[in-house]
């Protein structure tokens, strides 16, 4: 019985691995046939920037789970990161593809301590899930917000709110307490990408954050908390 168990849950982890990412290769394609039929200019323009944003956005999911894979090998090397630098690098990526999707993303820098523990490809990508999540939930005037804050005089918090419905309790229950081995659907957000928080959850883990939620009436916040840095900071 706890065998059949098992199949069924890497099963269901497959099914939302491939549902996520057929996705975008469905949405370039209707994309492309549009772009055939399109005799305006700008609209070429436009239709082609957003064909580039949704196939780097799949390929940087296949890039991510290949680094799942390879986190045994202990390839990414711990060191002094900068969190605002890493925000702002993934904002600077996504701002056409929430601009496309008439989205908004803020950015609200409260840290005192400037550099934390961790691998900068890796939270790189934490952040960047963590926005894609909440691309699908909010507007002009419902932004998105990430924000970095000191967090228990030892950490520093990394987190992306947004609008969206209520996570379901179970999920939550998981996330909160580090269960999240495998790619998970969420029913109740259409949109939102189970595998993107699969990702993050275990990026978080290998350098040693802790990755989690925080459930408001109006939306969800999700963060990483990562140690700081004893080294002086870098500008």
């Amino acid at each position: 019985m706890a065998m059949e168990s098992e199949v069924f849950s890497a099963n269901s982890g497959t099914v939302v691995v491939a549902h996520e990412l057929k996705a975008p290769l469905s949405l370039m394609r209707q994309l492309a046939l549009s772009l055939e039929l399109e005799q305006n200019p700008a609209e070429v323009q436009q239709i082609s920037q957003r064909i580039v944003a949704t196939s780097d956005r799949a390929i940087r999911q296949v890039n991510d789970l290949l680094k799942v894979a390879r986190l045994d090998d202990a390839l990414f090397e711990m060191e002094p990161v900068n969190p605002r630098a890493v925000c702002d690098d993934v904002v600077g990526e996504l701002w056409r593809l929430f601009s496309f999707n008439r989205r908004e993303l803020q950015i609200d820098y409260r840290n005192k301590r400037r550099l934390v523990v961790g691998n900068r490809q890796l939270l790189y990508s934490v952040i960047y899930n963590f926005c894609l999540n909440a691309m699908n939930y909010g507007g002009e005037e419902l932004p998105s917000i990430v924000s970095v804050r000191d967090k228990y005089g030892t950490k520093v918090r990394i987190a992306v709110r947004d609008f969206g419905p209520a996570i379901p309790t179970k999920i939550w229950r998981e996330i909160k307490n580090g269960y999240v081995e495998q790619p998970v659907d969420i029913a109740m957000r259409p949109g939102s990408s189970g595998l993107g928080l699969y990702i993050a959850a275990k990026f978080a883990n290998y350098m040693q954050g802790d990755f989690g939620l925080i459930r408001h009436r109006d939306g969800t916040s999700f963060y990483i908390d990562l140690p700081i840095s004893g080294q002086l900071s870098l500008v």
